[in-house]
Formats: C-alpha cells, structure tokens, sequence
C-alpha cells in the first residue's frame, strides 16, 4: 500500500492514527525477521538512505533514553560553564542555549540552511574546545526539534534502534562526508586529486567501494531520479526542480571511472540511472518493482531528490514522508523485507549544535597520544583551509530499521560513515575475502564499530515493541520558500528531555583512568588502559582556560601514561570523557594542603557493579573521606587513617550498571575524585536512568 505525499501528511490526523505507529512502521514490525542460521548471515539485501545536514541534539535531543539534553555528565567548557552555554557576544546573557524555535508546526518550516564547510566547523569545534559554534555558524545553530515536530523519525526510534554515538566522518561538508561512504576517505593519501574537503566535485580517481563489490560478485545498485540528465551538462542529476532528480548527492559520479564508463557497463548500469518523474511514474517505481520482483541487490544506497533530503531549508517531514514510501515499497514483499536492514543515517549536521565533542586523534604530541597509527588522519592544510584531523565529524542521527533491531532499543557504540562499508564487509567477507576497503584508515577502522552490536540475529522475533501516540501536521504545497530564521528567547532555558529509559546493547568498552598526583612537583600522571574489545577515544579537558583539551587514543588491550602540565598551578582540575558516559574527574590542591590519596577502580562485571578502592598515602594525617553515590542516593562518611586503605562498593546492578561515585575529603575542599559510566556485562541492559532525570536526594549513611 502507497500514499501520496498529501495523504501521509494528513495521516496523524486521524484518531486511530494517533494511538499507533504509521502504517509503514506498523507493517515493518508485524513482519518477522529470516532467521535460517541465527546469524548475519540471515541478512541478504542491505539499504542504505543517507539524508542531509542535520545533527544528533537538533533532531533527537529530546528523545527518551538517548544521551541528549538531559546528559548528566556533558563535558565543561573553558568558561567554566556547561557545554549547553555555548558563548555569544552579542547576547545579553553571554551564552546562547538550546532552544525550540517558537513557529507552528516546526516540521514544515523551512528553517535556515547554516554555514557547513571546513573552516566553520573547525572554527566551531576550535581544537576540541568546542566553544566556537555560535560565531562560526549564527545563533539558528541551537535550534532544536521535537517529537511534536518529527513524529514519524521519533516513531522510527520508538519501533527500532537509534544509535547516539554515531558521528559523520568529516567536519566538514556534505560531498567529502558522502566519500566516507562510498569509498572509506576522500583521498587522504594525495591519490586520485585528493585530499577533497569540500564540494569542489572536480573529479576524482581513487577507488570506491561498489568497485569492490562488482568484482567480487555481489550485487548492487543506486536508487535516485535522474532529473533532467546523470551527465555532466546536466550536474549528475543537480537540478533547479527540487522534486525531481539526486541534488548532486550521488557522490559516485563525481568519480573518473564512474563519467567515462560506457552506458552498457556494469558502473554505468548501476551507478548513472534512475528513474525519469518528469516524463513518468513516481520516484519509487524503480525500488518497488526490485522488491516485488524479488530482485533487490544485495547492496543499495538511495538518494532523494532536493526536496525530501531534509537539508535545510527543506522540512523535516518532507523527508518522513520520503522514507515511509521507500519502507512501504520494502514490506510490500514481506519476504524480501524478512532479510532487509534498512539503515538511514545523515552526510553531516549542517551547522547544527551538538552536545558530544566527536572523537578525534591527537594533531601532536603536545595535544595527546595514540596507541593506533594516525597516519592519513590529519590534513596538513593549504591556502584556503586550515591544518586539522579530518574528524570524526559532529554526531548526526542514524536509525537501523530491520527485523533484527525491532524494540526502541539504543546503541552507543562509537560509529561513522565507514561503519557502513565495515559492515558489508562483515556480512560478505566470510564468502568474499576481497571486500575489505583498504581505504578506511586504522585508526579509524579501530574506533568506530562494525554496526554488528545494534542487532539481534539469535532471537529477533522475541522483541515486544511499545506502540507510541504521534501528532498531526499540516499538508505542504510544491514550491520554495524563504528562510525562518527564529529568534533565540529572551528567557533562556536548557531544554527538557523525555525521562525514562530504553533497552540498551552490549557494547565492547572496559576503560580504566587513574591519576597519580604529585604534591610537591605540583604534577599530575593519568594512566589510560583499555582492557575492552574495541578501540576508544578519551578526552581530557582542563579547568585551567590556558590548557588546552587533549586526545588520547587507546588500542585493544593498550595502556598510555601521560603527564599533564600544571604551569606551575597551586590546584589542579582535570576531566577525563569517553564513549557511552565514560567519565574521571581529578581536581585538588597542589602543596601541603592538598589531600594525597590514591583512588582506583575495579569492574566486576559477573556482579554488574564496581568498586572503588582509597588509600590515604599521607604518613602521619587521617582523612574524613564522604563518598556519593548519584545512582542510590546514598552519601557515606569514613575516617581514614594514614596508609588505611577503604573499598567502597557500588550498588551498580540495580540502576542496571549504571554508576557514578564522588568522593570528597574534609582537609581540601577542592579535592574531588569521580568516576562514572556503565559496567558492561557482554549482555543487554538499559540506558542511563540519570538521562533527563534530577539527581535523587541523598540518604546519608555512615560508616
């Protein structure tokens, strides 16, 4: 069953409508997942739609259970204030926050596209201080959506698994972005004419990926209308008419190999045609003709014309109406369907904001370590554009809708655009030991995951997915229209997020961080270990406005020490960040007065908790030690004497790993330890109950 445009967005009108999901999504639920080995080898067809230019917080930062407004531990920036504050001269208060623009029905404005090239990205990013966002892009840059606004992408997550740590490849625009995916990197190397890092679109000779999967044999396909011509006096599909056509996002073509392949040819075939809307049919004919004929290839990307890519200015719901025709055409064969992941995911965020400094490698040795070779991670920089890593780039949501990922489940794993090509290469490699891309770099391949984590092939029609209400909104003409630009309120305040958590994968992170401080050299030493499975950026930001924030990369199994640089301080304030909430604090005073104990942690993951261990390494004084515990509630007091030592255990499993110490001493009110984040079991669990929600009154217990 199809609806025309109209028609979906009249859809959430009606009262049966508001107590369910829309049919699309309802129709991809009730169908059950292949599950012939139990394995990912039940997937047969893999989908690809990546949609344009919006960030992780500005579409889903009110979603329940997802690291977004509501983030307890966002990281600080060098004013002191919370990453939310991001600074505005020209403001009254100094800072703009988050907000919701006030126009109706904000799914159908057409809110300003902002400035998202290289330079003010980097500007925004500003070497990891991440306090540049509303100079380098206008205040338009903390405007932020709802379920109100997006009720079918929030339905989308609602029914399926939306994945919060998943990044664009490039802080940058949307072309080099679109290269990570079809080819693992944009040249990085200097072969082919790159490193690109814009949308110059000159042409281009490195390899790409579908090259890779022809000749191994496995089949695939670009979906999109071609506009008034895939050549190049008609702009590889670039037209005027936003309604027809690819809007120039499919990157392939912008590709030697890609131009000059005859018109009989595989890459030609495959790559150079599309459907024909200003003569015929409709814009999915194509797709839904595969899939009933059982043809669907094993591998396919489909690019939207203009209008229904959600870039701005361009709604949002244009796109939703976009995707649940192309999730029609899929369950319209409930077999094929039964072995489809259908994967939407966005080139980059536009300008804007969002809360997560992405992971990057260190540019120096000054700015950091990494265990994992680097090399083609930085761009060395020219006359236009300044030196820098090439990312990860600012988060951006990405949704896996398939029978495997049914429940509303979240996924924190760090992903980027190169995930997508790792997990081709895990579905196909066991069969076709050629379709490793060798362009994707080892650092990169090392950091961001495989997508693998986000299913579940062993049981996945044992899921029991909730039904959520939506909201109407109003229909929409075929035309263009001006910029809305809204005002930042004049009475500002952090955003709401939905409380409540959802079901959570296992991920693959076991971190450790400790600090040695030295009183009297007025030095501090973190040590990094990475006992887990997968690789992980930690980030590490300073208090002191004058120290710069660092990046330390730890390989599977790798450890790093590292001093940091106190420039002759009497305190010290050092946070330490990492993946899925990952968080050390280390602050306290240099000299005699500073507190000298030892804390260090120990995971227990049978028991799904951790304890802390103190020692007071101070030779004559005891401490009075408060230990908090932000998940229980619970404040403890203990006396420790000199060379004692005290194990605190926290009460982990009944906030479903979750964990989050402080501890505190009478003698230096400036020193504070705490550790926080998520025990990982190998097993399933829940989001972060603190998402959201205030901190629980403390009960005060004393030992």
């Amino acid at each position: 069953m199809s609806t025309d445009r109209r028609s979906f967005l009249k859809l959430l009108t009606t009262g049966a409508a508001s107590a369910a999901f829309p049919p699309s999504i309802t129709r991809a639920l009730a169908i059950p997942a292949n599950h012939r080995t139990g394995s990912i080898e039940d997937v047969e067809h893999i989908v690809f739609m990546m949609q344009e230019n919006r960030s992780f917080d500005h579409y889903f930062g009110t979603l329940r259970g997802v690291r977004g407004y509501g983030d307890p531990r966002a990281v600080k920036l060098a004013s002191g204030k919370s990453v939310w504050h991001q600074p505005d001269a020209n403001n009254p208060d100094g800072f703009v926050l988050p907000f919701h623009p006030g126009a109706p029905n904000l799914g159908l404005q057409f809110l300003q596209d902002l400035a998202h090239d290289w330079v003010t990205t980097h500007d925004a990013w500003n070497n990891g201080k991440y306090d540049g966002w509303v100079p380098a892009k206008g205040t338009t840059t903390m405007a932020h959506l709802t379920r109100s606004d997006i009720p079918f992408h929030y339905a989308l997550a609602d029914a399926f698994t939306v994945c919060d740590a998943y990044y664009c490849s490039l802080l940058g625009p949307t072309d080099p972005n679109r290269y990570h995916m079809w080819t693992g990197w944009v040249g990085n190397d200097g072969s082919g004419g790159g490193p690109v890092i814009d949308n110059a679109e000159a042409g281009y000779g490195w390899s790409t990926y579908p090259e890779i999967l022809e000749r191994a044999g496995i089949s695939w396909k670009v979906y999109q209308d071609q506009g008034e011509g895939l050549d190049a006096d008609h702009f590889w599909g670039f037209t005027d008419d936003a309604y027809i056509g690819n809007y120039g996002d499919n990157a392939l073509l912008y590709f030697h190999q890609y131009q000059n392949a005859p018109d009989s040819s595989p890459l030609a075939q495959k790559a150079r045609t599309g459907t024909n809307i200003s003569k015929s049919g409709s814009l999915f004919d194509a797709f839904r003709k595969d899939v009933l004929a059982n043809q669907l290839p094993q591998v396919s990307w489909i690019v939207a014309p203009e209008a229904y890519t959600e870039h701005p200015n361009w709604p949002a719901n244009y796109g939703a109406y976009y995707i649940s025709q192309m999730l029609d055409a899929l369950t319209a064969n409930p077999e094929v369907w039964s072995k489809t992941v259908f994967i939407i995911m966005f080139d980059e965020n536009d300008g804007f904001f969002d809360h997560m400094v992405p992971p990057t490698p260190p540019q120096s040795r000054e700015e950091g370590i990494s265990t994992v070779d680097t090399t083609n991670e930085l761009f060395p920089g020219n006359s236009e554009n300044p030196a820098g890593p090439y990312g990860l780039g600012v988060r951006v949501p990405m949704i896996v809708v398939s029978p495997w990922t049914k429940g509303g489940w979240v996924n924190s794993e760090v992903f980027d655009h190169t995930s997508l090509i790792q997990f081709v290469e895990r579905r196909f490699g066991n069969h076709h030991s050629s379709v490793i891309e060798s362009n994707i770099t080892k650092w990169r391949r090392a950091i961001s995951g495989d997508l693998t984590s986000a299913f579940n092939f062993e049981s996945p029609n044992d899921s029991a997915v909730p039904l959520p209400g939506t909201i109407a909104y109003k229909p929409a003409d075929n035309k263009r229209h001006p910029d809305y630009i809204p005002a930042v309120p004049t009475d500002q305040a952090l955003p709401e997020q939905e409380q409540g958590t959802r079901p959570a994968r296992a991920l693959p992170y076991e971190l450790h961080v400790h600090g040695d401080v030295d009183l009297s050299e007025r030095a501090v030493r973190l040590h990094f270990h990475n006992s887990g499975k997968a690789a992980a950026v930690f980030q590490v930001r300073s208090g002191d406005p004058q120290v710069s924030p660092r990046t330390y990369t730890a390989g599977v199994h790798d450890e790093i020490t590292d001093d940091i640089s106190t420039s002759g301080a009497s305190s010290y304030d050092l946070s330490v960040y990492g993946p899925n909430g990952f968080l050390r604090t280390f602050v306290g005073s240099f000299g005699s007065g500073g507190a000298n104990l030892e804390v260090r942690s120990i995971y227990d993951a049978s028991a799904e908790s951790i304890a802390v261990v103190i020692r007071n390494k101070h030779n004559s004084e005891p401490e009075k030690v408060e230990i908090t515990d932000a998940y229980s509630g619970k404040v403890t007091r203990h006396q420790l004497q000199p060379h004692g030592t005290l194990t605190y255990f926290s009460e982990s499993k009944k906030s479903f790993g979750w964990y989050d110490i402080t501890i505190q001493i009478a003698s230096d009110t400036n020193f504070k330890r705490q550790f926080a984040g998520h025990v990982e079991t190998g097993n399933g669990s829940k989001t972060d109950p603190l998402i959201g929600q205030p901190v629980s009154e403390s009960a005060e217990v004393k030992g």
